[in-house]
């Protein structure tokens, strides 16, 4: 995500802080086809070096608790993940104004002074952009965008 000017609520500072810890990296079957080929590798070779299944869902692996893609930097950032794509912008922190609090001392690129409002709506057009909005209404993260776009509007 780019910078869209200082007053911008969430601009990705790439300081990898989102990349530490295990579980959070779940991945879908269309990530793990573009992941194979952004690295021209086959899905059962990448399956076998950077995947494995906890609690029936597939998740990157991670090394000395890092995402195995992270070296300096998301060696796959072209490529990488929904949830990777998504961030910060996640349920929690899009319907919870203390949630998004708690994210700000996670991830440095988080503007405090734009305030949750504009968070919330950076955050509606990003998971748009990223034509995530249909599928977020599923699942347990489920948003409902058209609710929150209303509430949160200019």
């Amino acid at each position: 995500m780019t910078d869209a000017g200082p007053a911008s609520a969430f601009v990705c500072r790439q300081c990898g802080d989102c990349c530490r810890g295990q579980g959070g990296i779940v991945v879908t079957g269309t990530d793990i086809d573009r992941l194979c080929a952004y690295l021209k590798i086959p899905r059962e070779t990448f399956a076998h070096r950077y995947l494995e299944q906890v609690d029936g869902k597939t998740r990157v692996r991670t090394v000395n608790d890092w995402c195995v893609f992270f070296n300096t930097g998301c060696s796959v950032h072209p490529a990488k993940p929904t949830v990777c794509r998504a961030w910060p912008f996640f349920r929690g922190n899009m319907l919870d104004e203390l949630s998004w609090q708690m994210a700000q001392d996670a991830c440095p690129g988080i503007n405090p002074k734009a305030g949750h409002a504009a968070f919330v709506r950076q955050g509606l057009l990003h998971l748009r952009d990223l034509d995530l909005d249909g599928m977020s209404e599923n699942g347990p993260n489920a948003l409902n965008l058209d609710r929150l776009s209303t509430v949160f509007q200019s």
